[in-house]
């Protein structure tokens, strides 16, 4: 039994390192969630400053120009804190699912607070969006890089040079799709839980298996980009390094597949046939 769970009578006050490197961290949420300990609290904080840095090093390598590592750490942490105080481990939920997602949505809000994102990429990845889409309703499958070029007016290098510099907008408005799906007329898209509503969950198991119909649809090499970046948390040059291509190779592959994402995972939000 661990130093923590070993507690009894009055709750303790102070707690040396050693005590608190025996906790677990269920313990630890058991007994921040008992007591209000701000010791405790920050103690959490800290096993999870790894999880922060490794989404703030992640995002920061999916474009040039983002804000300083730093500035993404820090909206992390206040993030992490407060989910610290509206996790509730007692629903069953894995604390690193639960906060990855807040994490990102920090990460969202910061991006279009200080957009990071130049204005002529922002605009070449709108239409690239609706090109995409355009190309997809017309063909009824996802367009060749040839035909997006020739839709979008430009030669194929440029195309995919405009790909590899809207990689950023695609990740946010990927995620942002989910987030306005949950806040706008759309059904919530539940964490899951031991008190989740059969409904909720019917509602996310059906979510993420069209999302895993949706990854399968990729190709081999896109598949890998996804899994490497989302599953195993690899920035882009680590992914680079892994496939033995370019950094800039990978930032079109990653994407062209968040940009067939999108539209499979619009067409089953918007209920499209």
């Amino acid at each position: 039994m661990s130093g923590g769970a070993a507690v009894s009578g009055p709750e303790k006050l102070t707690w040396s390192q050693e005590e608190l490197d025996a906790l677990t961290t269920e313990e630890l949420f058991q007994t921040y969630k008992r007591t209000g300990s701000e010791e405790l609290k920050w103690a959490l904080v800290m096993r999870y400053m790894g999880l922060v840095k490794t989404i703030a090093l992640q995002v920061r390598g999916v474009y040039s120009s983002f804000a300083q590592v730093d500035d993404i750490v820090n909206e992390g942490l206040i993030t992490l804190a407060g989910a610290v105080d509206k996790f509730d481990p007692d629903k069953g939920i894995k604390f690193e699912t639960y906060v990855s997602k807040r994490i990102r949505g920090a990460v969202i809000d910061l991006a279009r607070r200080q957009d990071w994102v130049p204005r002529s990429v922002r605009r070449k990845a709108r239409d690239i969006d609706q090109a995409s889409s355009e190309l997809f309703s017309e063909l009824g499958r996802y367009p060749t890089d040839q035909e997006m070029a020739q839709r979008l007016g430009v030669t194929p290098d440029q195309y995919q040079e405009d790909l590899a510099n809207s990689s950023m907008c695609n990740v946010l408005s990927l995620d942002a799709l989910f987030e306005d799906r949950e806040q706008n007329g759309g059904a919530d898209v539940p964490d899951g839980g031991s008190d989740s509503r059969p409904e909720d969950s019917m509602l996310r198991q059906e979510l993420l298996e069209t999302l895993t119909k949706a990854i399968e649809s990729l190709r081999e090499n896109e598949q890998t980009v996804i899994s490497l970046y989302y599953h195993k948390n690899l920035s882009m040059k680590e992914i680079a390094q892994v496939m033995e291509v370019s950094e800039p190779r990978i930032s079109q592959l990653h994407s062209r597949a968040i940009q067939k994402l999108k539209l499979y995972m619009n067409q089953y939000m918007t209920g499209g046939k």
